[in-house]
């Protein structure tokens, strides 16, 4: 059996100490330029790759964070985890990235291992119906931990979100603006605290504006669920004209049953979407969205767990991203 390479041989081949080999791996020490790539260009001829687990222990710093998010298949949290992890690894920091599908057995299982396993901090989505004795068990562990989306307020972690009822008060007003009395909100099933944000912007607009009765219908945040949804919203109340929806996969589901019914969505029927994710630009028709840019909001909630881990003692903060109306093509006048 071959044995794995270690730093004596990656030391002895480079022709330097296992001190200057150590200090080269961990970005450490006054070393020349031309030592340093001399030793890299070695551990790579060698394929040593560092235990950072035993780096770890000797330096108390690890350098690995858990993200425990819900849908990883939803495109809007792929771009989000694109964005934490190209900045986190920029600075050394590797993500390790579970899927707790809402369930809180299950994210409990994933919040153990991370534990055991000695993560550097932990990003995650609350599920829902989460447990007080899970948010106990991240303070007692003192484990730096930035919520995302889904705030508990007595959680006593830093926090990015979205000003979610102001974005579908305001999705809501441009409907209304272009002549919409009869609009609906679509998407979602459970009661989130960010579904209720934003079902609760969009029925203050509703009332503000003396529009018609509120309309909310669920569905899955995906395509299939939104053209299904919007087909039924249409049979049951067909003096709808336009929707708000929950989400941007939500939304374009939505058009695709509305041009498989036969309307022109932004002429016969109007969709807003919530997100922007990279698919809403170039999809046909364009959709009208609320925009957070979620690649560049998964690197704020990066930077919020770097500011944690590198100042411990600050005080708890609460960062809320606001979104911006991109008016594309789905949208139009009654």
């Amino acid at each position: 059996m071959v044995s794995k390479p270690n730093l004596d041989a990656v030391a002895k081949a480079a022709g330097v100490s296992k001190t200057t080999a150590s200090q080269v791996m961990r970005g450490a020490g006054r070393i020349s330029e031309a030592t340093r790539k001399k030793v890299l260009r070695t551990a790579e001829e060698l394929r040593y790759i560092p235990d950072q687990r035993a780096a770890s222990m000797r330096s108390g710093q690890n350098r690995e964070i858990g993200f425990v998010i819900s849908q990883i298949s939803n495109p809007f949290n792929a771009e989000v985890i694109r964005g934490v992890s190209d900045l986190l690894e920029s600075e050394g920091y590797l993500v390790s990235v579970l899927d707790a599908r809402d369930d809180p057995d299950r994210q409990g299982r994933h919040l153990d291992a991370f534990i055991r396993n000695g993560r550097g901090g932990l990003l995650w989505v609350p599920a829902v119906d989460t447990p007080s004795h899970t948010f106990d068990l991240l303070r007692d562990y003192a484990l730096p931990t930035v919520t995302f989306l889904r705030q508990h307020q007595a959680s006593g972690f830093d926090h990015v979100g979205i000003r979610n009822a102001e974005a579908t008060s305001a999705a809501t007003r441009h409907l209304a603006d272009l002549g919409h009395r009869n609009i609906a909100y679509l998407g979602g099933t459970d009661m989130t605290s960010v579904r209720q944000e934003r079902i609760a912007g969009y029925r203050m607009v509703m009332n503000e504006l003396a529009l018609a009765q509120p309309i909310v219908l669920d569905s899955d945040d995906n395509k299939m669920a939104g053209r299904d949804a919007i087909l039924d919203l249409r049979r049951t109340y067909p003096e709808v004209s336009a929707v708000v929806c929950n989400g941007d996969m939500v939304a374009l589901g939505a058009c695709l049953g509305l041009a498989s019914a036969g309307l022109r969505v932004g002429e016969d029927f109007s969709v807003v979407g919530f997100d922007d994710i990279q698919d809403a630009a170039v999809a046909t028709p364009a959709l009208t969205t609320m925009a957070i840019s979620p690649y560049e909001l998964g690197r704020k909630l990066a930077r919020v767990m770097l500011d944690r881990i590198n100042e411990p003692d600050m005080p708890v903060a609460t960062t809320l991203v606001a979104a911006e109306l991109v008016i594309r093509d789905t949208t139009g006048a009654r």
